[in-house]
């Protein structure tokens, strides 16, 4: 990576009191062209890889931590796209993914949290929640489907929630994938003219897209009462896929580098074991 791209992608992209999200199109740190995104993306798979089995090994030894990846965006705005390109560089035995629909009727007799509590990572793993929490934030607040006063309620208790997560050992990274009302159009109709795509295609989609600017208020308010010290919100330009790409996958090795996830020691003598190896022989 050139020197002028040494900046920290989490400093770069977080979400703070009196700061504003990147243009969706923008290039606000890293690679600014495809080719080269896409090289240093292969490129940092190994790093990526190492890290997680670090912190997969450090769980099995007795460890307690974790990192849980949020991911929110409006429609087409990549979710599943990130969850596959990026995630797809590890090993899958230590990654726990979660994807969060419209509640059935069993969640909707719990508490929000309930079905978002069963699917927290172990430790060693690395959770990833396509939608999250803050969705029962977010629909019912644009939708109108509880009193103001118990969505409003609820900045306070996923802030809570989240330094219990924190404080037992979880990492948040919280990423808001930021796609212009120009690019989703542009994706909406791909999906509709390619019969490979219709399975992807919803007509709800519409009825969120006619309701962008509450949705986009709704978030800024989120941003502006979640975003917290121990769990910032990042905002990343998602008009160009493989940038998107790039930025996350970039976000987590830099998440990684800070826990420093460590190989357990051994508990036996390795010498000693690799002598009574050599001592065995060959099994009939």
């Amino acid at each position: 990576m050139a020197k002028k791209d040494r900046v920290s992608v989490r400093e770069a992209l977080r979400i703070g009191k009196g700061t504003e999200r990147h243009d969706p199109g923008s290039f606000p740190v890293g690679p600014h062209k495809k080719p080269k995104a896409l090289k240093e993306l292969a490129e940092s798979s190994g790093k990526l890889a190492k890290l997680q089995e670090a912190l997969y090994a450090e769980g099995v030894g007795g460890g307690n931590r974790s990192l849980l990846l949020v991911l929110q965006g409006m429609d087409t705005s990549g979710k599943g796209g990130t969850v596959g390109h990026v995630l797809g560089l590890v090993n899958p035995m230590g990654v726990r993914y979660s994807g969060f629909k419209k509640p059935n009727a069993t969640e909707r007799r719990h508490h929000y949290l309930w079905r978002i509590r069963k699917q927290l990572p172990v430790p060693g793993q690395i959770g990833v929640f396509d939608r999250s929490h803050y969705e029962d934030i977010l629909v019912p607040r644009v939708q109108k489907l509880v009193p103001a006063a118990e969505w409003r309620k609820r900045y306070a208790e996923i802030n809570a929630f989240e330094k219990e997560l924190t404080d037992a050992g979880t990492t948040i990274v919280k990423v808001f994938l930021d796609i212009s009302p120009e690019e989703q159009l542009r994706r909406l109709k791909a999906r509709l003219e390619t019969p490979a795509k219709w399975w992807k295609y919803n007509p709800a989609d519409l009825d969120a897209r006619a309701q962008w600017s509450d949705y986009q208020k709704a978030y800024a308010d989120v941003f502006a009462k979640t975003s917290t010290g121990t769990a910032p919100w990042h905002a990343v330009p998602a008009d160009h896929k493989w940038y998107r790409n790039w930025l996350v996958a970039r976000l987590l090795i830099e998440t990684l580098e800070g826990m420093d996830p460590k190989f357990p020691a051994a508990d036996f003598d390795p010498e000693t074991e690799l002598k009574k190896l050599e001592g065995v022989g060959v099994p009939d």
